[in-house]
């Protein structure tokens, strides 16, 4: 085994532009906060040694901020040249000072995540295993739920066929969107959905921040009735005192925490016991470097986890949590990368490929924006 110090010799970064085939509107839209989405923007970073190794990594926004992740990151990647790449916490608190006028949390914290996964899974690679492996995993699949089917463009036949299909495919649990105005409308597909997949399935509802704290106990209790496996985002993301209690008042457990943009930020949550089910975005907190810190205080609390979105990266750090998990499933990602995660009897597998296990595809470079290169290729 080599072991002769290594050193980052190139880094690339590019902007990707990940195009929706139908707008997607949950009950922000309904509500008048956002129009639908029609895009993803991703930041991507590859990241190449002396050595020839090799790590990629991602971060993205579902509305504006794509264009300011790449800004805030082109700025500071120059300074990983000529750095050890194992020196991964090193290098983060360098990028994180680098930017530190635009503060340790959101955009700036954001930009550093493409980085920070790319770092981990070229330590992955080098080492010859998955990433889960090499962090230290405590099973080989994680429990996987679909949320892309259940968005309030569709019809609730549209939602439910698309349940049958994710269940067909493997899929274990179907989560669907809720937070209409009407909220008799958000019953009755919750209702046709309970009953379309039967009592056995796990459900879960996701009402994207939209009730006030009256509305989101009335609708806990009416909703009590579906033996739910969670309902998200009942309130607004940073309403913690709301959060806690709901958490107390419901039987029903209450998920939330994909909008928070720091470990500090979860903290709180953690701290105030305002949820039951923690629901951090790796890329949104920072990279792996920090949601590895907030695992740890997640597990310290009794929490359980379901990581959200890019379930690339997630079903790796879910596979590491010592309570049985939940990965959220998007087929959205699926042609930015050569490779397609497997999913089987309700779980998501680990793959066995070295880190990630995900390689930037043909489709992903035809979508790429823009692009800045930084050291000798």
């Amino acid at each position: 085994m080599n072991t002769t110090p290594d050193s980052i010799r190139h880094v690339a970064l590019s902007t990707v532009r990940l195009p929706l085939a139908v707008p997607i509107s949950d009950a922000k839209v309904f509500t008048g906060r956002q129009k639908p989405m029609t895009e993803v923007i991703f930041l991507f970073a590859e990241i190449t040694t002396e050595q020839g190794h090799e790590g990629l990594g991602f971060s993205y926004s579902k509305r504006a901020g794509g264009p300011a992740q790449y800004a805030h990151a082109r700025e500071v990647a120059e300074g990983l040249i000529g750095h050890d790449p194992s020196d991964i916490a090193k290098i983060y608190t360098q990028l994180l000072w680098a930017g530190a006028s635009v503060g340790r949390s959101g955009v700036a914290t954001q930009a550093l995540a493409a980085i920070d996964v790319a770092l981990h899974d070229l330590k992955a690679k080098r080492a010859g295993l998955p990433l889960a492996k090499l962090l230290g995993s405590h099973r080989d699949s994680v429990r996987t739920y679909n949320t892309s089917g259940g968005f309030l463009n569709a019809s609730i036949e549209e939602v439910k066929d698309n349940a049958t299909r994710s269940l067909e495919a493997g899929i274990g649990g179907i989560k669907i969107k809720v937070g209409l105005p009407d909220t008799a409308e958000d019953l009755r597909r919750v209702a046709a959905v309970r009953e379309h997949i039967g009592p056995d399935v796990p459900l879960m509802v996701d009402a994207n921040q939209q009730w006030d704290r009256t509305t989101a106990l009335r609708m806990g209790r009416a909703l009590e009735e579906f033996d739910l496996t969670w309902i998200e985002e009942p309130l607004d993301a940073y309403d913690v005192e709301g959060h806690a209690r709901l958490t107390r008042s419901l039987d029903t457990p209450i998920a939330t925490g994909e909008m928070l943009a720091s470990v500090a930020e979860h903290e709180r949550l953690i701290d105030e016991r305002a949820c039951d089910i923690i629901q951090p975005d790796c890329p949104r907190v920072g990279g792996i470097t920090q949601f590895t810190r907030l695992l740890t205080l997640a597990d310290r609390a009794g929490l359980d986890l379901a990581p959200h979105f890019a379930m690339e990266i997630h079903l790796h750090l879910a596979a590491t949590y010592p309570r049985e998990p939940w990965v959220e499933h998007f087929d959205w990602l699926d042609p930015l990368f050569n490779e397609t995660l497997e999913t089987r009897d309700g779980r998501m597998i680990l793959p066995e490929r070295p880190g990630l296990g995900v390689t930037f595809s043909d489709q992903a470079r035809a979508w790429t924006t823009d692009a800045v290169e930084f050291g000798i290729r």
